[in-house]
């Protein structure tokens, strides 16, 4: 018996694994906070005058993963320098004015269309902006001790991110890998029930998944691209390793997958309600079609080739070509014939994954969203 993924659970869990991360990333942030202000009061210099920037700089820089903490930091720091250097040639021309005011931001807004920006070109129109400003009579000290007190916030909040709990973000991957895998089966399993049942179906839920599991197979690329990135850096991979390459190819071939099911669950839908005149499903082949979906629902929620799951839901696939094969000349086989071939495909995507594979060169990129 299959188990069923209940979306209840998948919230709840997945809600409260986003609850934790949010509490430690709040705990982690104030704590950062804090000792950015204290140091920022111990700063000599004209840097002294604007601690108030450090705690900003520690907020700032404050991200899920220790790699993304730093390069964000980074980029503030890169944009601010930018935002300095673009306020001094408009201070030199003349006082603060509208017409000043809106040259800077412009500037700045524009400014921060360079390349490799990232979260430093917002930054760069809010720096030029306070130099006009805020600067006064001292912009150069200003802008100095702007920049000192930020970078002591970013160093702060860079080293809490290090040393308190710094997250590793597996959770996410193992059990969205697991969910995908059997929000897959239950699709399968279902469309070979609705075959089952008196034609046409009743119940017609499995027909309204089809785009959920693409929106669903992405979620669980961000997760596995979030965990590869947490890693960076994190002296905790140490003690928790996980090969995240195996995970990264499981994915992809879940997504294969994916996409299978929802050609299959499209064409399904078309055989029942919208076209069945144009696309029909011989009699003769129902039941060995509905046969194949089971038997392969239940090799996709395994996932082992060698389990007697995968032997049967070959075997099962295998009649039902056969099947094919030997109704009469004059039923129309394309929409089964179709459904057959995206059976074989998801079990030799199975096959792929399971067996042997050089994964020493996947890459996992990082996840562009600044998800705090």
């Amino acid at each position: 018996m299959l188990k069923k993924p209940s979306g209840a659970r998948l919230l709840t869990q997945m809600g409260g694994l986003v609850r934790h991360r949010r509490i430690l990333l709040a705990v982690k942030a104030a704590l950062a906070a804090s000792i950015a202000w204290l140091i920022a009061l111990q700063v000599p210099g004209v840097a002294a005058e604007y601690p108030y920037y450090a705690p900003l700089g520690a907020v700032a820089c404050m991200y899920p993963t220790i790699s993304g903490s730093a390069k964000q930091g980074f980029q503030i720091l890169i944009g601010l320098a930018i935002g300095f250097a673009l306020a001094f040639p408009i201070i030199f021309l003349g006082d603060r004015s509208v017409f000043s005011i809106a040259l800077v931001v412009g500037f700045g807004v524009l400014a921060g269309g360079l390349p490799r920006i990232g979260a430093g070109r917002d930054w760069i129109p809010i720096a030029a902006l306070f130099v006009l400003l805020l600067g006064g009579d001292d912009p150069d000290g200003y802008s100095f001790g702007y920049l000192v007190q930020m970078l002591v916030g970013v160093t702060v909040g860079l080293i809490v991110n290090i040393v308190i709990v710094p997250p590793l973000h597996l959770t996410g991957v193992i059990t969205g890998l697991d969910d995908l895998r059997s929000a897959l089966s239950l699709q399968l399993k279902d469309m070979g029930e609705a075959l089952r049942e008196q034609w046409p179906p009743e119940h017609e839920e499995w027909a309204d998944r089809q785009t959920k599991l693409t929106t669903f197979s992405q979620e669980v690329r961000t997760a596995v691209q979030l965990a590869d990135s947490s890693r960076h850096g994190n002296i905790r991979q140490y003690r928790h390793k996980r090969d995240l390459a195996a995970d990264f190819h499981s994915l992809q071939s879940m997504e294969r997958i994916t996409f299978y099911v929802e050609d299959m669950t499209e064409l399904l839908a078309d055989v029942i309600w919208r076209s069945p005149e144009t696309t029909p499903l011989p009699k003769p082949l129902g039941p060995p079609l509905a046969h194949a979906l089971n038997l392969t629902a239940a090799a996709v929620e395994e996932w082992d080739t060698t389990a007697d799951s995968m032997t049967d839901a070959e075997a099962a696939v295998e009649d039902l070509m056969g099947h094919v094969k030997h109704v009469s000349p004059d039923d129309r086989i394309e929409a089964t014939a179709s459904m057959g071939m995206s059976l074989r495909r998801i079990l030799l995507t199975i096959h792929a994954d399971a067996g042997p594979q050089d994964q020493e060169g996947i890459t996992l990129p990082a996840p562009e969203t600044n998800d705090q």
